[in-house]
């Protein structure tokens, strides 16, 4: 087709594939610029991850565990109670902590032996109210509590908050986690302290100080290699 163009035509095209190279390579830029931050964000989000895995006391292998209780159990829950009731499953170093609201005495003892019958599932602490399904304001006054209660224990300074778990029910608040009995008493006093909670339950697995420091030297090893 160029062969019937006249000059100005030529002209016109050299101009344009003149142009088409820095835009391209504009484009490539970008492209390049776009997978480079992709990679940053992985490698500062896998670095944080890896420090928050650092912290917590649990090994690797009851960390998953416990997901995996947690996915097992909200599951089965969902299918014995349907609209009867509301349940919250959470689990820590194989303790699981069953909270919320269901109909009557028989369903209490029928969620608790559902939960108790899941593979590596260590205890069942059932907390369980005979009562209506809580509201939605209230499910958000819990939450709002539990992020309270986590900034408080990081402005405590003297607490790891990543080794305390905390879940909260209708204003009563349930500390779980690896703890020395001085870091379970400063948790709860943290806790208390909170506006908004009516009630701290401690459900933590106590640790002497000797295995806090074997764990902290363990971990210390883990995070060096």
């Amino acid at each position: 087709m160029t062969e019937h163009l006249g000059t100005d035509g030529k002209n016109h095209l050299q101009r344009l594939a003149s142009l088409r190279r820095p835009l391209a390579a504009i484009a490539l830029c970008c492209s390049v610029a776009v997978s480079l931050q992709g990679c940053v964000e992985m490698m500062v989000g896998g670095a944080v991850m890896g420090s928050l895995a650092a912290t917590d006391r649990r090994t690797f292998g009851a960390q998953t565990e416990d997901k995996t209780i947690v996915f097992k159990g909200e599951s089965r829950v969902s299918k014995l109670i349907g609209e009867a009731g509301h349940v919250n499953v959470n689990s820590f170093n194989r303790k699981v902590l069953l909270t919320g609201e269901v109909r009557d005495e028989a369903m209490k003892a029928a969620v608790e032996r559902e939960i108790n019958a899941i593979e590596n599932v260590a205890s069942v602490v059932n907390e369980l109210e005979i009562a209506g399904v809580s509201s939605f304001s209230s499910r958000s006054n819990d939450t709002l509590i539990t992020g309270k209660v986590k900034a408080a224990f990081v402005d405590a300074k003297d607490l790891f908050a990543n080794s305390i778990k905390v879940v909260t029910e209708r204003g009563n608040v349930y500390l779980m986690g690896l703890v020395t009995q001085t870091e379970g008493a400063r948790a709860a006093e943290v806790t208390r302290n909170v506006g908004g909670v009516q009630k701290v339950i401690k459900v933590f697995d106590y640790i002497t100080e000797d295995e806090l420091r074997q764990l902290s030297t363990t971990q210390d090893k883990q995070t060096a290699r």
